[in-house]
C-alpha cells in the first residue's frame, strides 16, 4: 500500500476532510463542558488510553495475529473515537454534546498517547526496531493534519455559521465516500494478505469493537452517570478512527500490514455499532 500513489495521496487527504468536518460541530464552548462535566470525560479518556490499548495486546495475543496485524489491532485501540461516533449515539439517543467533546479532545489527547502505545506494540510485535528513533517529524505531520483542519472547521462555524451549517452534510458525505474508497484500495493493495489473515483479523476486530462497546457502557453505568452519558461514552470509545490509524500504519510507520486490521475494523464497526444502538433503544423502550 505504500507504493500505491493514490492511496498514499487519498490518506492525508481524508483524513484533513474528517477533521474539518469534526471542526464545523465544535465551538469553545464545547470544550468548556470539561468543567461542567468532569467525571464522564475523565472516565471516559482513562478507558480510551488506559484499557483499550492493553486489551488490544490481549486480544492480539489470544488470536495469534502475525507481528504487523497485531500492531495494527493497537494503532486502531489507542487511535481517538471516530466522527461516525456522534451519529451512532445521536441514533441511540446518547449525548451528543459529550461525543463530541469526547472527540474532540480525545483527538489532541492521542497525539501524546498514540506515539507511545505505537512504540510498545513495535517492541512487543516487531522486536529489533526498539531501538529506532521515533519518527518525530512524521508525528508531528499527524499532529498538524488533526489540529490544522480542526481549527479551520472551528472557524468557519464561528464566523460564517451558515456556511459551516450548509457545509455540514456535504463534507459528512465526502468523508463516507473517501473512507469507502481508503478501505477498498487498502483491501485490493494487500488483497492476498487480506484472504490469508482475514478470518482471524477479523474475529479480533470484532471481539475488540464489542468488547469497546460494553466496556464503555459499563464502566459509565457503574460510575453512576446517566443513561445517555453512558451511551456517548460507549460509542466513543466503541467507535475508533480507522482512517487515522491507516495514515499512521503507511505514512509513519511504512508497515503495510499494519493498515489491514484498522481497515476490516471500519467495515465491521458499521454492523456492530448499529446493532449495539438497535439494542439500547430496545432495552430504552422495554424498561420504559
Amino acid at each position: 500500500m505504500a507504493d500505491n500513489a493514490l492511496l498514499v495521496l487519498f490518506l492525508p487527504l481524508a483524513l484533513a476532510v474528517v477533521m474539518a468536518g469534526l471542526g464545523l460541530h465544535l465551538t469553545l464552548a464545547d470544550f468548556r463542558r470539561v468543567l461542567a462535566m468532569p467525571r464522564a470525560v475523565v472516565l471516559a479518556l482513562a478507558v480510551q488510553s488506559l484499557l483499550l490499548p492493553p486489551l488490544a495486546f490481549l486480544l492480539a495475543r489470544l488470536a495469534g495475529l502475525p507481528g504487523e496485524l497485531a500492531l495494527g489491532l493497537v494503532l486502531l485501540a489507542a487511535s481517538p473515537g471516530g466522527v461516525t461516533a456522534n451519529l451512532f449515539s445521536h441514533i441511540a439517543r446518547g449525548d451528543v454534546a459529550l461525543n463530541i467533546t469526547l472527540t474532540g479532545i480525545n483527538s489532541l489527547l492521542a497525539l501524546l498517547t498514540l506515539p507511545l502505545w505505537t512504540a510498545l506494540a513495535l517492541s512487543v510485535f516487531i522486536g529489533g526496531e526498539t531501538s529506532v528513533p521515533p519518527p518525530i517529524r512524521k508525528v508531528m505531520e499527524v499532529a498538524l493534519l488533526v489540529i490544522v483542519p480542526v481549527t479551520l472547521g472551528m472557524a468557519l462555524r464561528h464566523w460564517r455559521p451558515a456556511l459551516a451549517h450548509a457545509a455540514e452534510k456535504p463534507v459528512r458525505v465526502l468523508s463516507s465516500l473517501l473512507l469507502g474508497l481508503l478501505i477498498v484500495l487498502a483491501f485490493v493493495s494487500e488483497w492476498e494478505t487480506v484472504r490469508e489473515f482475514l478470518p482471524v483479523v477479523g474475529l479480533a476486530c470484532v471481539a475488540f469493537n464489542v468488547a469497546s462497546l460494553a466496556t464503555g457502557y459499563l464502566a459509565a453505568r457503574a460510575a453512576r452517570l446517566a443513561e445517555p452519558q453512558a451511551i456517548a461514552i460507549s460509542f466513543e470509545i466503541g467507535i475508533h478512527n480507522g482512517t487515522l490509524a491507516i495514515f499512521i500504519a503507511i505514512e509513519v510507520l511504512q508497515r503495510t500490514q499494519a493498515a489491514i486490521a484498522p481497515a476490516v475494523y471500519a467495515l465491521s464497526m458499521y454492523l456492530t455499532g448499529a446493532l449495539f444502538a438497535a439494542w439500547l433503544l430496545h432495552r430504552r423502550k422495554t424498561a420504559g
